[in-house]
């Protein structure tokens, strides 16, 4: 049996329609907030619900919301835009990278995961077994003691290293995975060391299947990608819009070269829109309408210059991988 898991309810993976794989709605992350960082800070629900209305109108029907309990979420905020929107968002259980780690742990979340200072605290004096527990319990209970699960598992590591901690928590979720099936999502810092986190899930007997990797497009390696794509995994080109890193034609060729080789049933496509001046309706960004309205209708084009049918394209990449990708399969 597989199922999807949403803020909602569990749902067939055939219901879960055009997805964006990998976003943040509404976070206030206690790092970049204690440094003034307001850019990072998604904090006026009102105006994140309005570009997935965007989203909404022009056919999107799902989003995986990426942010982690390190990330500052609002769980009741994010499922209120679901329930108003009518869009299924699904939620993360699991943990971002280390740097994040020294931001102090909000007051509410301390009867929850116990009373540290830190989420670094924390993750240095919780044991593995205790750590994979509140996984579980994100996912099979609900996300931060309301009753709003979360559908997916995540672990994260920094540029060109893992350290200790990181490797625990990547541990720990994996062990969750184990637990509930739930699916494994990876932060990987500018698209490095996913090989690494690979071999330490298959320490773990992960099945890399029921694994996504983000920020596949941070390293425009052709060589690389494929040599991950060849373990099994998905690989999350999820930097679409962010020009600052690469304009969307080495994301496209990117895109294609994988197709090419055979592996379009393994590719997933978003934004990672975490910051105001991202959005359109609060900084007047590219906003959540900009891969479904812009981005999708020009990589049709060239993929159908290419001699591929780009149609086709999207429907995998945005509706049957992530059905795919984000089931539960028990």
């Amino acid at each position: 049996m597989s199922f999807i898991r949403t803020l909602e309810r569990d749902i067939p993976p055939e219901s879960l329609g055009f997805t964006y794989s990998h976003e943040h709605i509404v976070c206030r992350p206690a790092f970049w907030a204690e440094r003034g960082e307001s850019d990072l800070l998604l904090d006026d629900p009102e105006k994140s619900k309005r570009d997935v209305e965007d989203f909404k109108r022009l056919g999107g029907a799902a989003i995986v919301d990426a942010t982690a309990v390190d990330y500052g979420r609002d769980v009741p905020a994010v499922k209120r835009i679901s329930e108003e929107t009518g869009v299924q968002i699904v939620g993360t259980a699991g943990f971002n990278k280390s740097f994040l780690w020294d931001a102090r742990i909000k007051e509410e979340l301390k009867p929850i995961i116990g009373h540290y200072d830190t989420y670094g605290e924390w993750i240095e004096k919780a044991t593995i077994n205790e750590l994979t527990d509140f996984v579980v319990r994100e996912v099979e209970e609900g996300l931060e003691g309301t009753r709003y699960r979360a559908g997916q598992v995540k672990f994260g590591t920094g540029y060109n290293r893992i350290t200790p901690l990181e490797e625990k928590t990547l541990r720990a979720v994996a062990r969750a995975h184990h637990e509930t099936k739930a699916p494994i999502h990876s932060h990987t810092e500018a698209g490095t060391m996913a090989l690494e986190q690979l071999e330490l899930l298959k320490s773990e007997n992960v099945d890399l299947s029921f694994v996504s990797l983000g920020h596949m497009d941070r390293n425009p390696d052709p060589y690389l990608h494929e040599q991950l794509a060849k373990t099994g995994v998905y690989l999350s080109f999820d930097g679409i819009g962010k020009i600052k890193y690469a304009p969307e034609s080495t994301r496209i060729a990117l895109i294609l070269e994988l197709v090419r080789k055979g592996y379009e049933d393994q590719i997933l496509i978003s934004g990672d829109t975490a910051r105001k001046t991202y959005y359109k309706h609060y900084d007047y960004g590219l906003g959540l309408e900009y891969i479904i309205g812009k981005w999708v209708p020009r990589f049709v084009d060239e993929a159908n210059r290419a001699g591929f049918d780009g149609e086709q394209l999207v429907e995998k990449f945005f509706v049957r991988n992530p059905a795919r990708c984000f089931s539960f399969k028990r």
